[in-house]
C-alpha cells in the first residue's frame, strides 16, 4: 500500500483509518462473459496512528498500531525499518516513508514518452507479510482481491452525510486513466464519485453510469494507435471486469514482475490463467496497462523510463528506502560583453537585476547579509549571502525560506569565453514541501528566466 506523494519528513494522519482488505474471488464467467465474483467474508488489517511525540532522546517519532484479522493489535513504531512481528512470527508489518515504487514516464493523454515523472519522490507506505496457508487458507480456494482504502471517523453533520472514505484502490490507476481518461475532453469528473463507493459493493444504482464511462474511455484507448484491437464486445467484457475494482491474485501459482493483470486478460480471452497475477513492488504496472487498453498487447508500449528512481528489495520490507539525495539544477547563458561588464549587473546580491522580482530588501553587510525578495507574483523568498570574490567574479548564497527546499546552496559565476563572457547558475538542494520535480522545474524556470534577460541588456554571444 504507497499512500500520496511525500516530503522527506511525512507522518501519517492519527485520524485516518488505513486498510488492506482480501476476498476470496471466484471466476464467475470467461471470455465476453468474464467476471470475478468475491465472496462476502474478508480479511481486513487496519492501521491507526498517534500524534507525534518525543522519545528520551527528544527525537520526533509516531507510533500507531494494525488491527489484525480477528481484532488482536499489533503496536508498531513508524520508520522501525524491520517493522513489528505477531509472536507467532506468521504476520509482520512496516509503515513508513521510502522511496516511491511506482514510475510513470508518458504524457498520458497523447502518450508521448517523457522521463520518469515521480523521479526522486517519496511515499508512506504499508507492509503486511504473512504466511498465506495460515492466514487465507487457500485450500478454500486460492484466488483472492484485494483493496486499499482510506477511511475518516464517521461523525455526523447536519449540514452534509459523513465521508466514506478518502480514497480506495483496487488495480491501478482506475481513477486517473480509465474512469477520468484525459484524452476524453469535456467529460464530467467521476473520481470523487467513485472513491465514496463501497469497495467490493459498487452501488447498484451508479454501476451503469461507472460501466457506460469505462467503455467509452476504453474505446477511446484503444484507438490511441489508430488501429481498433478491441470488438465492441470484448471491449465492453473488459470493461466490466475493470468496474469490479479489485487487485487479483492466486496464491497457488508464480507471481512475478510481468504477471501483473495476467488473470484479467486470459480470463477475457477465454483461456486459463497462468500465472498468480497480482502485482510486486517492482511491476511496471503503467505500460502493462496501457499496452493491454492500447492495443490488446499486440506491441508492448514502454514509456521513457524502465525502472522507478530505486527497485525493491528481495528483503522485508521490500520498498527502497527513501530518497535523501541532493537535486540540482544548472542553467547557462552566453553572451557577447566582457565578464567585467556582466558582473557588474549581476554581482550585487540579491538578484535585484532579476525581471521576476518586484522589489529587493537587504538586511546586514558583507558575508551573511540576508536579502528578502519580493516576486512579481507577490512570493516572498528570503536568501543569506554565503561567500563572494569579484576578482573570481562568483558569489555563493543560501536560501532560508519560501522556495519549499532545505541545504539549498546557489552559485552564480561569470567565466571568460572567447570575445565574450559565460554566466554559469546552478544550485543544489534538497525539496521539502513539494517533490524533487516540481522544485527543480520551479529553479530551473527562475534561473533560465533571469539568464534569458541578460541577452537584450548585453547581447547574445555568436
Amino acid at each position: 500500500m504507497r499512500l500520496p506523494l511525500c516530503r522527506r519528513r511525512c507522518n501519517f494522519s492519527n485520524i485516518i483509518n488505513y486498510s488492506i482488505a482480501v476476498r476470496r474471488v471466484t471466476v464467475a464467467g470467461v471470455g465476453n462473459s468474464a467476471k470475478f465474483q468475491p465472496a462476502d467474508d474478508e480479511i481486513r488489517f487496519s492501521f491507526r496512528f498517534d500524534v507525534l511525540k518525543r522519545d528520551a532522546a527528544g527525537k520526533a517519532i509516531q507510533r500507531g498500531v494494525c488491527i489484525l484479522p480477528g481484532g488482536v493489535e499489533l503496536p508498531l513504531t513508524v520508520n522501525h525499518e524491520t517493522g513489528a512481528s505477531t509472536p507467532e512470527g506468521n504476520i509482520r508489518v512496516f509503515a513508513g516513508l521510502r522511496s516511491d515504487p511506482f514510475y510513470l514516464a508518458w504524457a498520458v493523454a497523447d502518450l508521448k514518452k517523457l522521463p520518469n515523472l515521480l523521479q526522486n519522490t517519496n511515499v508512506l507506505c504499508i507492509a503486511v507479510e504473512f504466511d498465506t496457508r495460515r492466514v487465507l487458507d487457500p485450500t478454500k480456494g486460492s484466488l483472492f482481491g484485494a483493496i486499499a482504502e482510506t477511511v475518516p471517523p464517521q461523525q455526523r453533520s447536519l449540514i452534509a452525510p459523513p465521508i466514506p472514505r478518502i480514497d480506495w484502490i483496487g488495480r491501478p490507476e482506475q481513477t486517473n486513466i480509465r474512469l477520468n481518461n484525459p484524452a476524453l475532453s469535456g467529460i464530467q469528473d467521476l473520481r470523487d464519485l467513485w472513491n465514496q463507493q463501497t469497495p467490493f459493493a459498487i452501488s447498484k444504482e451508479l454501476q451503469p453510469l461507472f460501466l457506460q464511462r469505462l467503455k467509452d474511455s476504453l474505446a477511446n484507448w484503444d484507438m490511441h494507435d489508430g488501429k481498433a484491437d478491441w470488438t465492441p464486445e470484448a471491449l465492453a467484457a473488459n470493461a466490466n471486469v475493470f468496474l469490479d475494482d479489485f487487485l487479483l491474485f492466486d496464491v497457488a501459482k508464480p507471481i512475478n514482475d510481468e504477471s501483473h493483470l495476467e488473470i484479467e486478460k486470459s480470463t477475457i480471452n477465454g483461456l486459463a490463467y497462468q500465472t498468480g497475477g497480482g502485482r510486486t513492488v517492482d511491476t511496471n504496472s503503467i505500460d502493462i496497462l496501457l499496452t493491454w487498453l492500447v492495443n490488446r498487447d499486440r506491441e508492448f508500449l514502454q514509456g521513457g523510463a524502465t525502472g522507478a528512481t530505486k527497485p525493491g528489495t528481495k528483503v522485508f520490507p521490500y520498498f527502497a528506502t527513501p530518497n535523501t539525495e541532493p537535486q540540482t539544477v544548472a542553467e547557462s547563458v552566453e553572451l557577447a560583453a566582457t565578464p567585467e561588464d556582466v558582473w557588474s549587473l549581476i554581482g550585487e546580491f540579491g538578484g535585484g537585476w532579476h525581471p521576476l522580482i518586484a522589489r529587493v530588501n537587504l538586511t546586514g553587510a558583507g558575508i551573511g547579509q540576508l536579502g528578502t525578495i519580493l516576486t512579481l507574483d507577490g512570493q516572498q523568498i528570503v536568501e543569506r549571502l554565503e561567500a563572494i570574490d569579484d576578482a573570481k567574479r562568483s558569489l555563493r548564497y543560501s536560501n532560508i525560506t519560501g522556495m519549499g527546499v532545505s541545504h539549498y546552496t546557489g552559485t552564480l559565476e561569470v567565466k571568460p569565453k572567447g570575445s565574450g563572457s559565460v554566466v554559469d547558475w546552478r544550485a543544489e538542494f534538497l525539496a521539502t514541501n513539494k517533490t524533487d520535480r516540481a522544485v527543480k522545474v520551479m529553479v530551473s524556470t527562475w534561473f533560465k528566466t533571469g539568464l534569458e534577460s541578460l541577452k537584450p541588456r548585453f547581447g547574445a554571444a555568436e
